[in-house]
């Protein structure tokens, strides 16, 4: 079917309008860096990102035709290209690179250097770019509608809801500006604690409760009270029924990897968050490395399925290539020699510690992992792409061949780790590309354009994502209760597993089984895993936002409820990267030795209940923000 012909766009390819211009490129840039580092700390906090081309878009739209007069669509989508390539490329890389500071913290290696964290970066990122681009012609055009590329479309209708474009992006700069004034009360000041819970120690040892802060809360509430209420589940198994049961069967015990306190001593020192992170947490990283291989497994005649048709498509007869605007890639001779000086550079710079094998592996496994992200994001979304899924298997294919072939020790482990950072921002960023040029393809983009876009976002990313990652260890250490980085964790136990390193076997496969064990009761494992994996508390606040979206879903109304819960979504995107950019703000503050100063704890002598009502009470603030600016022209009975 010649989908090609049927499909006028909306801007026509007789037309020429404005598309990378001195204002989109700048704008692009500031939004990649912004919601780049902001969904790093995100990631790094629950384990989970959302997508920026959205919110980049409602920006943009708002800018350029409120504030700049201009009425050009198609550089309002630039600015979205170059804006979400940042959010893409922070969640590659975060779920990997965390795992070098990890190690450095141990003494098994040197810190990685910034200049190697960016060349990571910008090798993955570059060659997700240009693995997609030969597939454009085969998954966007021959495909359109076949592939329904949801966000892409969505994004696309975003933009082309151009009037509405101004109060939707005060909808997001409102929710930026609230959460960044709630997460500096919380986090900056210490007016009040960031966390209310209950413990109990004696009869049934464990402890329940609730995070306030409003990025965790809008998280659940973009997830939706599905994956919401999956994730809760997850945080009250493990911390409401194996913690119990850890502490009341096994307090005299001594129990590896603890070597030094029984755990009894530990919960009685530490609490229930004692337990969490010496026990707690390995059988969560097993939940999650069995949910990230079932869905690669569930996923696996899709994927051979989408690898084949892709390829083939390919090396068909380019119905796509003409003489008109929108038909226009990046030239493929460019697309090769950039492909090929990518794998000599992964191969021969000292930064990325990478054999000629490893860079072999690195080309295979990425195009291949980059066809299947592109086209499978056009199937069921960015959200349920398995990237992580896509990262262990080639953690587990790397590590093990590079094992075999004599790199062991901790060079081994950090070919290992590049190697799978590089593929999981491969895949990351392809499926992000391939989106960006369904929503051109919609609205009548260049195409050589859009790609150069996306080129230019992940370069400002990259050199990014390097002072992101170094500033938040930094401030507060990988692996924290403030930065738990569950993925990266994860791919570290991965890695020290295969290279015959000490891991508590018996906790992980008791994580495995629970994962098997929600596979078989028909549940999605990786939203339980995490769930496991992190403090229910965190959990409890990303259920806060679910329940508030259960709500909405159900106002009668059709088109009150999606203007309700769309905005609830843009006012939600907002407050993700309004507090993300505190979070990076205050990490400075305590690299600076500045965070003491401005912390007035000190001077507020409450006792603890009395503090525990302050937060309860700037909780029902931040909620009530969410409720007032989601339904602020809602009728009442509504």
């Amino acid at each position: 079917m010649d989908n090609k012909t049927s499909f006028k766009p909306y801007v026509p390819a007789e037309r020429i309008t404005p598309e990378i211009t001195v204002t989109s490129v700048i704008m692009g840039i500031l939004l990649s860096v912004i919601f780049g580092a902001a969904n790093a700390y995100l990631g790094l906090r629950v384990g989970m990102t959302v997508s920026a081309s959205i919110p980049a878009a409602v920006i943009a739209m708002g800018v350029i035709r409120v504030v700049m007069r201009k009425n050009s669509i198609l550089e309002s989508n630039m600015v979205q290209t170059i804006g979400s390539a940042g959010e893409s490329l922070a969640a590659g890389a975060i779920f990997t690179m965390p795992a070098l500071y990890l190690w450095y913290h141990e003494g098994v290696m040197e810190k990685p250097s910034l200049i190697t964290i960016t060349i990571i970066a910008l090798i993955g990122g570059l060659l997700g770019v240009f693995f997609m681009i030969p597939l454009r012609n085969a998954l966007i055009v021959r495909e359109h509608g076949i592939l329904p590329y949801p966000e892409g479309q969505a994004c696309a209708e975003v933009m082309l809801a151009g009037e509405k474009g101004g109060a939707n992006a005060s909808t997001v700069f409102a929710g930026m500006g609230f959460a960044a004034l709630f997460k500096f009360i919380i986090d900056g000041l210490k007016a009040v604690p960031g966390e209310i819970a209950v413990t109990f120690k004696k009869l049934y040892p464990s402890s329940i409760g609730t995070q306030i802060y409003p990025a965790v809360m809008s998280v659940g509430y973009i997830c939706g009270p599905k994956i919401s209420s999956y994730m809760f589940a997850g945080g009250v198994l493990s911390w409401m029924v194996l913690i119990p049961i850890i502490v009341l069967f096994g307090a005299d015990m001594v129990m590896y990897p603890s070597t030094d306190a029984s755990i009894g001593e530990i919960f009685a020192a530490e609490g229930a968050y004692g337990i969490w992170g010496s026990y707690i947490r390995y059988i969560g990283a097993g939940a999650l490395a069995a949910g990230g291989i079932i869905s690669l497994i569930k996923s696996l005649p899709l994927i051979v399925r989408t690898f084949r048709d892709a390829v083939k498509s390919i090396f068909a007869k380019n119905e796509g290539a003409g003489s008109l605007r929108t038909d226009k890639d990046i030239n493929m001779a460019v697309v090769i020699g950039m492909i090929v000086i990518l794998t000599i550079i992964v191969w021969l710079v000292p930064a990325v510690p990478v054999s000629p094998l490893g860079a072999i592996i690195v080309v295979v496994f990425g195009f291949f992992f980059a066809t299947v992200s592109s086209r499978m994001v056009g199937i069921v979304g960015s959200s349920n792409n398995p990237v992580s899924g896509m990262a262990i298997a080639t953690l587990l294919i790397s590590t093990l061949v590079l094992k075999f072939t004599g790199m062991n020790g901790a060079d081994g482990m950090k070919a290992a780790i590049a190697i799978g950072s590089i593929i999981c921002i491969v895949a990351a960023i392809a499926g992000d590309t391939s989106q960006d040029l369904k929503t051109g393809y919609l609205l009548g983009a260049t195409p050589w354009k859009q790609q150069i876009g996306e080129v230019v976002g992940v370069v400002a990313a990259a050199f990014a994502i390097g002072f992101t990652l170094n500033l938040l260890d930094t401030a507060w250490t990988f692996g924290s209760e403030e930065i738990a980085a569950p993925q990266a964790t994860l791919m570290k136990m991965v890695i020290e597993g295969i290279m015959g390193g000490k891991l508590p076997w018996g906790l992980i496969l008791i994580g495995v089984l629970i994962a098997v064990v929600v596979e078989i009761l028909k549940l999605p494992v990786l939203p339980v895993a995490i769930g496991i994996y992190l403090p229910v508390h965190l959990n409890a606040c990303i259920m806060v936002g679910g329940i508030i979206r259960f709500f909405f879903d159900r106002i009668k109304n059709e088109e009150k409820r999606e203007k309700a819960t769309n905005k609830g979504i843009l006012f939600s995107s907002g407050m993700i990267a309004g507090e993300g950019l505190v979070g990076i703000l205050l990490a400075a503050f305590a690299v600076l030795d500045l965070d003491k100063k401005i912390d007035i704890s000190g001077f507020i002598n409450l006792p603890e209940w009395a503090l525990s009502i302050g937060s309860i009470v700037l909780f029902g603030l931040i909620i009530t923000t969410l409720l007032i600016f989601s339904l602020s022209k809602g009728s009442k009975k509504d």
